[in-house]
């Protein structure tokens, strides 16, 4: 036969693939910026886009910015096909990691996203294929989701999450039959987006991926894990934050049998683990139940799960949860997630369950089990479980020393077992001989000591490093110098360390956290720390000395109080970033620079404590100042004007200064003001009425001044003081969260009068509901709607001119622990109501004009037991026990059931009733007797026995006494 020429067919076959693989599939994604290299994008799909770019009001980051010119295939975001030039995708989406997905802010509060609508000109994109507007703010006027996408009929890819939507979800959705991901949703809490059925997802045949979260899908009915069932193409379902009700439904034929990925946490299920229908999907390899209420034990099906890689029970809470044998067999498994569940079982015997296979099968990285309740030893077949990155026991209670195995974890990056506060112990070179590769470790608030050779050399370089109450002294640490040049964050709080600070600790270069406080450090703090990248720096409760530099010009927090600092503060506070600045208890000196009006972020500023004098600085420039403390220093002036811009103060500590001049009648904007102290000042003049629109606050100090005028009416406005308005278990009725790492640094310097004694308070201070106006010249009568603060803890208002009456419903305020009264002119008598007090232990009303019967009964019984006396001293016109002045009248005094409403004996009252008594009771009998014949008979039958008893009786006595006469 004749040789034919191939090259015919050759091209024949190429040109035939070429235009099979052109266009046809789905395209690969490109870069945001790269478009067709081919054909040109087609002018009416031009013209969409330009429309859909008109719709975007705000582009700050100018991701639209190449959206001109004749090439629309060219412009960022879009990619088209190389063949036809058609828009095929369409990828607008803001950047973000999905892990941090939590913790971003809205996209309609976050300046770099844009801002818009989805126009409807996006349909005339008839062969888009992909569209991902994900994390914009594309709300339009109206919020709602467009029910025109479910006309974009081509679309395979769909993701509009993070785009802040309400109202419901379009079913028309259902009509994109070619959907192969879809994921809407967004974390707004405000008004979000909703569904009450969700059957159109039973058209969507193709469907892979489906994420839903933050969807609210409480109102649909529990047929929604049969809808999903219809749907045999998933592999991957999210509805995390989506209100479900429950997981237990009963699955006739399960058909999810590609499900690889299931994330139903943050929803509402409170049922057992067994009856959950997940464990039939054998295919899973990560299954997320974080906080979804599920209990009980984990069924043996756990084990069927060979392929599962990611296992996260994280935040149920289940004390009896026991792990099955099966989930030895969970060779694959890399990320095990137990934490916050606070299962009470032995470490040993739960390390026995977990898998542990053989060769290139042992695959677990990740152990979190933080914040349980485990117990006993950490064994030391830890040590076989080398494929550990990440180990996290912090939170339990562990106790025993920590195996040296654990230095065999040559992957470890994370070791956390903080918080196990007896754990004891030695931690030597040999718990870290192999741990090359180690970045984190936490090994605060626990018995361990650390005790290495001063020229040990580290096989990591650390990035955190936690030592807080460990025990690393007395000497500095000197293998920390190999540490600083990569480390970010040292705690090294509470570490007994003595002594000065080496001069090489402070060739940090790249820490941005550093806490050294509550040790017994000595030394200066260095020249040049305005060129560290310090963003928390804590060196409180030392012995530091000399001048305060300039700060850290990126310094967030900073605390340098309880030390021995000198001298005055820097003149130039160049830290335009701080928040808190506590400086508290040193020996600080000259006046606050006016600088620190350019602190326009600042939160809290503690400069109590020092020598400070002059003015305060008007800085009218910070307005969101919630803590100022000033007390205890000798500055001089008027209130703060300033303050009045402050809306959002919270706690303002103005005590022992030379402060005069009257109180504004402004304080009343200070609406969330809860703690406020003036004692010990030269204030004057009348207490503002407006005061008492402060309906939070929750401790009043103006003692010590010169006030004068009456107590303002109206106190019953203070609800911060009354148990409706104060729950100090709820938190959105205190600040404790707002407070707490404030009032830490300072938890010895809080001193309040109460219960006759000076006392120091510290985070308990949160608790304290008081009202202190003693040593002022206030005069009238002590307002009688004061009894409605029921939560008042505190009273004080002695050393004034106060007249009138005690309240007599003063027992209605029943959380009073100290009440003092003394030294004014009250007079009357002291209510019976008192003794309703049952948590009262102190009260002093000496040196009143007080009168009558000292009450007596229950709580006040047991006051001032060494000399009660002292209590009522100086009211001459008392009588009663404790004192030795005897009450008039010879009859004893029963209070009734009104203890306030005190009555006298009256001996002819008492004579009378008793005859009446007697002659009432007399004439029942004789009338019983003389109209009952059975009462009758039976009643003379035993007078007659009785008078036979008392003859026989008689005769024998006189009988016996005859014979011994004779």
């Amino acid at each position: 036969m004749p040789m034919t020429n191939p090259l015919p067919m050759l091209l024949t076959i190429i040109c035939t693939t070429l235009w099979l693989t052109g266009g046809a599939g789905a395209p690969q994604p490109q870069h945001f910026h790269d478009g067709g290299i081919g054909t040109g994008c087609i002018p009416s799909e031009r013209a969409a886009l330009l429309s859909f770019k008109k719709g975007i009001t705000s582009d700050s980051t100018n991701r639209l910015g190449s959206w001109h010119g004749q090439d629309c295939c060219r412009w960022r975001g879009v990619t088209c096909s190389n063949r036809t030039g058609n828009v095929l995708m369409l990828h607008l989406g803001y950047p973000i990691n999905p892990d941090d997905f939590l913790f971003y802010p809205d996209a309609c509060e976050d300046s770099r996203t844009l801002f818009g609508e989805i126009s409807p000109s996006l349909l005339l994109l008839e062969h888009l294929e992909h569209m991902d507007l994900s994390r914009n703010c594309l709300i339009g006027p109206h919020g709602r989701m467009p029910s025109f996408l479910g006309s974009m009929k081509n679309l395979r890819y769909l993701n509009l999450s993070g785009v802040p939507l309400n109202g419901s979800v379009p079913p028309q959705l259902g009509n994109l039959s070619k959907l192969q991901y879809l994921e809407i949703g967004s974390r707004n809490y405000e008004y979000g987006i909703y569904s009450k059925d969700i059957t159109w997802l039973a058209n969507l045949h193709l469907l892979q991926s489906l994420g839903m979260g933050f969807v609210d899908l409480s109102g649909i009915a529990r047929d929604w894990t049969h809808i999903l069932n219809m749907i045999p193409s998933l592999r991957v379902i999210s509805l995390s934050y989506c209100s479900l009700g429950s997981a237990n439904q009963s699955l006739a034929y399960f058909n999810l049998t590609k499900l690889e990925e299931l994330d139903l946490s943050n929803n509402n299920f409170d049922h057992t683990y067994r009856s959950s229908w997940f464990w039939r999907a054998t295919s899973l390899k990560h299954l997320v139940l974080e906080d979804t209420g599920l209990f009980g034990q984990l069924p043996d099906a756990l084990g069927n799960l060979t392929s599962l890689i990611v296992l996260d029970l994280s935040e149920n809470v289940n004390e009896d949860m026991t792990i099955p044998q099966g989930l030895k067999n969970l060779c694959s498994l890399e990320i095990l997630d137990l934490s916050y569940s606070w299962i009470n079982r032995d470490i040993a015997e739960f390390m026995e369950r977990l898998p542990l296979c053989t060769g290139e099968n042992l695959h677990l990285q990740e152990l979190h089990l933080g914040y349980n309740s485990f117990t006993g030893t950490l064994p030391s077949s830890i040590g076989r479980f080398t494929s550990l990155s990440i180990l996290e026991l912090n939170n339990n209670n562990l106790s025993g020393s920590v195996p040296t195995e654990i230095g065999t974890l040559t992957n470890l990056t994370s070791l956390d077992l903080s918080n196990n506060n007896i754990i004891s112990g030695v931690i030597t070179k040999e718990h870290f001989v192999g741990l090359m590769n180690l970045k984190e470790i936490d090994l605060s608030f626990t018995n361990l000591s650390v005790v290495v050779d001063a020229d040990w050399i580290q096989p990591f370089r650390l990035e955190s490093a936690k030592f807080a109450s460990c025990h690393l002294g007395p000497l500095f640490p000197v293998w920390l110098h190999q540490q600083l040049l990569q480390i970010t964050l040292l705690d090294i709080s509470s570490t007994g360390l003595v002594g000065n600070i080496p001069d090489w600790f402070w060739s940090f270069s790249k820490a941005a956290y550093l806490d050294m406080s509550y040790n017994q450090l000595n030394g200066n703090l260095p020249a040049h720390m305005s060129d560290m990248a310090f963003l928390v720096l804590n060196l409180s409760s030392n012995k530091l000395t000399g001048q305060i530099p300039a700060f850290p010009r990126n310094i967030r927090q900073l605390d340098i109080s309880n030390n021995s600092f000198s001298g005055i503060m820097p003149h130039k506070i160049e830290a335009p970033l701080l928040l808190t600045l506590i400086m508290s208890s040193n020996q600080i000196g000259g006046t606050i620079p006016e600088s620190i009006c350019r602190l326009q972020s600042l939160l809290d500023l503690d400069l109590s404590n020092n020598l400070l004098e002059g003015e305060i600085p008007q800085c009218s420039n910070i307005e969101s100042l919630n803590f100022l403390l000033l007390s205890n220093n000798n500055l001089s002036g008027t209130f703060p004007a300033f303050l009045q811009n402050c809306t959002y103060m919270l706690f303002l500590d103005l005590e022992w200064n030379n402060l005069s001049g009257r109180l504004p009648s402004w304080i009343w904007e200070l609406k969330d003001l809860q703690f406020l102290r003036l004692s010990h000042n030269s204030f004057s003049g009348n207490i503002p009425s407006e005061i008492t629109s402060l309906s939070y606050l929750r401790y009043l100090d103006l003692s010590g001044n010169y006030f004068s005028g009456v107590i303002p009416p109206h106190l019953s406005n203070l609800t911060g003081m009354t148990m409706k308005g104060y729950d100090p278990l709820d938190p959105s009725s205190n600040i404790e969260s707002e407070i707490d790492t404030v009032l830490d640094p300072f938890n010895d310097i809080l001193l309040v009068i109460t219960k006759g004694q000076q006392l120091k308070y510290g985070r308990e201070l949160l608790y304290f509901v008081n009202i202190d106006l003693s040593g002022n010249y206030l005069t009238g009568e002590i307002p009688l709607d004061i009894t409605s603060l029921d939560a008042l803890i505190n009273l004080n208002l002695s050393s004034n001119r106060l007249g009138g009456k005690i309240p007599n419903n003063i027992g209605a305020m029943w959380s009073l622990e100290s009440l003092d009264l003394s030294c004014n002119k009250l007079s009357g008598e002291i209510p019976w109501s008192l003794s309703n007090l049952t948590s009262l232990s102190y009260m002093n009303l000496s040196y009143n004009n007080l009168s009558g019967r000292i009450p007596s009964g229950r709580q006040l019984d047991t006051l001032n037991a060494d000399n009660p006396s002292l209590m009522y001293i100086g009211n001459s016109g008392l009588c009663g026990a404790p004192l030795q002045n005897n009450c008039s009248g010879n009859g004893t005094f029963i209070p009734g059931y009104h203890r306030s409403n005190r009555r006298k004996f009256e001996p002819a009252s008492f004579h009378i009733g008793v005859v009446l008594g007697l002659v009432v009771g007399l004439w029942m009998v004789f009338c019983a007797l003389l109209f009952l014949k059975t009462w009758r008979v039976a009643y003379f039958r035993l007078f007659d026995k009785l008078c036979d008893k008392i003859y026989v009786f008689v005769a024998v006595k006189w009988a016996s006494m005859t014979m011994s006469a004779e």
